[in-house]
């Protein structure tokens, strides 16, 4: 069942919920959805049985969620500021925090802004996806700009038929994009709990995960298989999220 919640400026987001115990919030990347990123491929199902509650909202601009055309509904960070608001409003004390792509870029914002997740994932993420955040941007702007005309064997066919697949409102999603702020590499110091930098053997499109593990004070890697699109569907998906967030240590 969906659910709904007014962020902080009183714009309308959904978010999904399965299983129960100790919270893990899932965001979801780029252009995509709770259902498409975690429920449709069994990973949320699967920290279900481990003993944790799957919470995974639409980010603003996707899915069930928002879209709103005034760019004043996009100040900066603004997931930042709506994930801040759905730990508020279910009033999150402990929780881990897990992302993919765009929600790793924003769970790893999150912390820096003063968010305190006992553990956090980063998947589909390098170290340039952070700190880099323009050139990659400007990938999905020119996507957006140029839909129309994008055939294929253009680089950026994939990202328009993922679009056109998930009925993407191409003005909010620029709006959005625009709203995402870059990610010193200075700033990773303050990410102090243990995170894990998961990624697609074949995934690069956001950089380097090895640089980043290395950049984070706490950093575990660990590699599935898949490119960045295609990691998503596989099953060592979720079972590295429950591995490592249920592991007493990670020595």
């Amino acid at each position: 069942m969906t659910e709904t919640f007014a962020s902080f400026d009183g714009a309308e987001l959904a978010f999904r919920r399965v299983g129960a115990g100790r919270p893990v919030l899932l965001l979801h990347g780029l252009f995509s959805s709770a259902e498409m990123n975690w429920i449709k491929f069994g990973h949320a199902q699967k920290l279900a049985e481990a003993g944790f509650e799957a919470i995974m909202p639409d980010l603003r601009a996707h899915g069930q969620s928002a879209a709103p055309h005034d760019p004043a509904a996009y100040p900066h960070d603004v997931l930042v500021k709506d994930v801040q608001a759905l730990v508020d409003h279910l009033g999150l004390e402990e929780f881990d925090l897990a992302g993919f792509s765009l929600g790793s870029r924003t769970a790893a914002r999150c912390v820096i802004a003063g968010l305190t997740p006992r553990r956090l994932v980063l998947s589909g993420m390098g170290l340039e996806g952070l700190a880099g955040w323009a050139r990659r941007s400007a990938f999905f702007l020119d996507a957006i700009d140029r839909f129309d005309s994008i055939r294929q064997g253009d680089p950026a066919y994939f990202a328009a038929q993922f679009m056109k697949t998930m009925k993407v409102d191409r003005v909010a999603a620029r709006l959005l994009l625009e709203s995402i702020g870059d990610t010193e590499k200075s700033d990773l110091s303050r990410i102090v709990m243990p995170t894990l930098v998961l990624c697609g053997e074949k995934d690069r499109d956001n950089g380097s995960p090895e640089a980043l593990a290395e950049a984070l004070p706490d950093g575990h890697l660990r590699w599935i298989p898949g490119t960045h699109m295609s990691s998503v569907t596989e099953s060592a998906l979720g079972e590295e999220l429950v591995r490592f967030l249920s592991a007493d240590s990670l020595g």
